[in-house]
């Protein structure tokens, strides 16, 4: 297989986080995927046999947990590579594979998935994504699955994990952030709509449109309460991306000037021991 040239300059990127440097968001990063696989109880599955899957490609992949994981899970799976529009992420991602001892079967490059792929027709076993909301807008989705298509072989499989709506949650404070950022991700047109209510639908929809076969689809539901580990990972992960994503939600939605405010009081109330809040990620799957 050809080796993927990273470019030399960065295409513009959809994410909702623009600088790609930020410290933050690569720990924020690491702390969702923790928080992901783990309220998925593991990095595959609902996939009968992991093990079949000897090439495997992680389209955004972020820090790289997701990859590393899968990496040190099913030692069998001979090559595993990670994509990523961010430089900056993928060679954090390149030394935390060096560190977990897996850099031999485990690759990342810098690449835009909604330009290209630079991989050959009909070459990897798995074609996973997590959490592609965050940068596909809902007019992006039919060439991404394409590409997917293209690169993943006859009876491969195509796997998606994203959020079903945005959490549920008794802070008052917390729930008016959350309405923000679902506003600004359906005026970005990263949402289909207001509430991203029907995300999943709409997703499955479009897999099925492109010719993916035997579709399912898996709902994980976790609850984070105030004093508990889950609790704090949760509380970590939202106090850091209300942070970074107020200049999305600046640009997209107005924001009254208490915004600072409100961010405060979120962030109160979900160390508080009676905070309860609730979260749902769907994974689809199917065939080519």
């Amino acid at each position: 297989m050809p080796t993927p040239t990273d470019p030399q300059r960065e295409h513009p990127s959809t994410y909702f986080v623009q600088d790609r440097s930020n410290e933050e968001e690569m720990r924020r990063l690491q702390i969702q995927d923790q928080m992901i696989t783990s309220d998925m109880g593991g990095v595959l599955p609902e996939q009968d046999n992991p093990a079949s899957f000897h090439r495997v490609l992680d389209v955004a992949c972020g820090v790289g947990y997701w990859l590393i994981e899968l990496a040190k899970a099913y030692p069998t799976m001979t090559l595993l590579i990670g994509v990523d529009v961010s430089a900056s992420m993928v060679e954090y991602a390149r030394e935390q594979a060096k560190a977990e001892g897996v850099s031999e079967r485990v690759e990342f490059h810098t690449m835009d998935a909604l330009r290209m792929l630079e991989f050959p027709n009909n070459y990897f076993d798995l074609a996973n994504e997590r959490v592609a909301s965050s940068f596909l807008r809902t007019w992006d989705w039919p060439k991404f699955l394409q590409e997917l298509l293209r690169v993943t072989r006859p009876d491969g499989t195509i796997r998606l994990t994203e959020v079903e709506s945005v959490p549920e949650c008794n802070s008052a404070a917390l729930s008016r952030l959350f309405e923000l950022m679902a506003q600004a991700f359906y005026q970005s047109g990263h949402t289909f709509t207001p509430d991203s209510s029907n995300q999943i639908d709409e997703i499955v929809r479009l897999t099925r449109q492109a010719g993916l076969r035997q579709i399912q689809t898996r709902p994980y539901i976790r609850e984070y309460r105030g004093g508990t580990p889950e609790g704090q990972h949760f509380a970590e992960d939202m106090q850091m991306v209300f942070r970074t994503i107020a200049p999305f939600v600046r640009k997209w939605v107005h924001v009254s000037e208490d915004y600072d405010v409100i961010y405060q009081q979120a962030v109160n109330d979900m160390h508080q021991p009676d905070f309860v809040g609730t979260g749902r990620i769907h994974t689809i799957w199917g065939i080519k």
